[in-house]
């Protein structure tokens, strides 16, 4: 799961980066305003990379996500890219986690199949 959802946070990082370029020209919102925001969101996924394991970093994740698509509100295009990232959030998430279940289910069964060393 780990490396699907990272893959999404840091593209997702990307298009944070590249959306708040071009609020600075679309909206009337200050640049000191928009790149503070823009930078804890993009630092937030970035981060968010690293504890993917922890208890409730996926929840984060989905609040990230929820926030990308209320970013429409400055940028418009922002609503249709939302929802093209929680979607991807949702596949990274869901079959990032059928991958780990056959990962261990794999890792399982070679513990019981390898001989037991002979000494």
């Amino acid at each position: 799961m780990r490396t699907l959802c990272s893959t999404t946070l840091i593209s997702e990082a990307m298009v944070i980066g590249f959306a708040a370029l071009v609020a600075m020209h679309l909206s009337d919102v200050s640049g000191s305003t928009l790149w503070a925001v823009s930078g804890a969101a993009m630092a937030l996924c970035v981060l968010l990379c690293g504890v993917l394991n922890r208890k409730g970093a996926v929840t984060v994740g989905w609040a990230l996500q929820i926030a990308l698509i209320a970013s429409g509100a400055i940028v418009g295009m922002m609503y249709a890219l939302g929802v093209i990232f929680a979607g991807l959030w949702w596949c990274s998430v869901h079959y990032g986690r059928k991958i780990d279940t056959i990962k261990a289910a794999r890792a399982a069964a070679a513990a019981v199949a390898e001989p037991a060393p002979s000494v």
